[in-house]
């Protein structure tokens, strides 16, 4: 039985993962290396990349920020509100990405709650890049928070009080014990965001106005070659993002092999080093 569950188990994964890799990368390669490199320093490849970056630049930095705030809010204190926080990090979970990107077009359009008034100031939204940064940091909105909240609940404020018995202000005990206690979980949601923020398509596809480039980043860009029958070019781009993906499961592993347990059983272990 054992032998055929994981026989069942690399056939699976053959079957929904290496295939379609290999077959992408064959694509790719179909017409020669020097194909494939003209495919990828097209102008409009590499403003998509260029997007593609930025998106995951921005989105990483501000959720390492509300992630740490919300995390720490909801983990190391009970106050009234609290199920509804958790709830509002978990929306974007919840909500379609198609969805989210007709709400911030509703918010930010030229007709829309604020948009008007941003277009007023000379500050374009909806069909240019800041409504694609925008829709990127919504979708990746929990991650950061979902992985770092288990951490400040299972470490507890019994390290933080000593600290600040011992005469630590609130920043010194962040930086000297909150956050060497956190750190896996942070780094590991980080990581998870940058993987979906390069990846996005449906929130990004509705606010982007498909404007090459300017507003397209690759998902997009893989899609507009596509429709124009650039099936080559379409697959070099998609072969971008699957080393990217794959760079980031690369990451994804080192982190868990550095990480000596999960944040469920960090505590004893953290114990047992201090006593020792």
């Amino acid at each position: 039985m054992r032998y055929a569950l994981r026989a069942l188990a690399l056939a699976f994964v053959a079957l929904f993962l290496v295939v379609p890799l290999t077959a992408v990368f064959a694509e790719a390669l179909a017409n020669g290396p020097r194909a494939y490199l003209a495919a990828l320093l097209e102008p409009d490849a590499l403003a998509a990349l260029r997007l593609t970056l930025l998106c995951v630049a921005l989105a990483v930095p501000i959720h390492v920020v509300f992630g740490l705030a919300a995390g720490w809010a909801i983990g190391k204190f009970r106050f009234f509100g609290r199920s509804l926080l958790v709830t509002l990090v978990d929306l974007p979970l919840a909500v379609s990405p198609v969805v989210a990107g007709l709400v911030l077009v509703l918010v930010y359009g030229r007709r829309g709650l604020l948009g008007s008034f941003l277009l007023a100031h000379g500050v374009p939204v909806i069909f240019a890049v800041p409504g694609v940064v925008l829709a990127t940091v919504f979708v990746t909105f929990p991650f950061v928070a979902r992985e770092v909240l288990p951490s400040m609940e299972a470490f507890g404020t019994d390290d933080e009080v000593a600290a600040r018995s011992l005469g630590a202000n609130g920043w010194r005990t962040f930086f000297r014990v909150t956050l060497p206690n956190i750190k896996w979980g942070l780094l590991y949601g980080a990581l998870l965001t940058a993987a979906r923020a390069m990846g996005e398509f449906g929130a990004v596809s509705v606010v982007s106005g498909h404007i090459r480039g300017e507003t397209n980043t690759l998902p997009l860009h893989v899609e507009i070659l596509y429709n124009e029958y650039r099936f080559q070019a379409a697959f070099a781009v998609a072969s971008i993002l699957s080393l990217l993906a794959v760079a980031a499961l690369a990451a994804k592993n080192m982190l868990e092999r550095r990480s000596p347990r999960r944040a469920v059983d960090a505590p004893e272990l953290e114990g047992e080093r201090r006593i020792a």
